[in-house]
């Protein structure tokens, strides 16, 4: 999430609309405003801020298993280079749904979601360690999620 305007103060109002929406994204204005004590007004226009800003996004979360994305991993990459460059073309996967550059064994972390091992396959070894710096590859093939979360810096 890009910051499209100056940074917004996030207070404890703020927060408190922020954790009613984690619990509910289609949770009425209305429904909030009674919950952190402001008027749904008040209410639309900080969330409207808070988007705006890139402080969060309303989003719905789907279980890719449920749509037919029945593997998911993490794959490590080590890189020669320009760590960059090669993070812009893979950015450009759309089988990536989280991308980082960290610090530590690899140079970019990428999750991938996928319909199956083939098509893991062929993302992998086809199109990931086919871009130029790219110099290996660790995949972490998902077996079972335990736990995910989007409770972050409300509590």
């Amino acid at each position: 999430m890009a910051r499209k305007e100056s940074p917004v103060v996030v207070d404890d109002v703020s927060r408190a609309i922020i954790e009613q929406l984690q619990e509910d994204g289609r949770r009425p204005y209305a429904a909030i405003a009674k919950a952190v004590g402001l008027s749904e007004a008040a209410v639309r226009q900080r969330v409207q801020r808070l988007t705006d800003a890139g402080v969060m996004q309303i989003v719905a979360v789907t279980d890719p298993a449920s749509l037919g994305f029945s593997r998911s991993a993490l794959v490590g990459i080590s890189v020669d280079g320009d760590i960059e460059a090669v993070a812009d073309a893979l950015e450009e996967v759309p089988e990536i749904d989280y991308l980082v550059i960290s610090a530590g064994s690899f140079d970019i972390l990428a999750e991938l979601i996928v319909t199956d091992d083939a098509e893991l396959l062929d993302l992998i070894n086809g199109r990931i360690r086919a871009i130029a710096g790219v110099r290996s590859t660790e995949t972490f093939v998902y077996l079972k999620l335990r736990k995910q979360i989007y409770t972050w810096g409300t509590r």
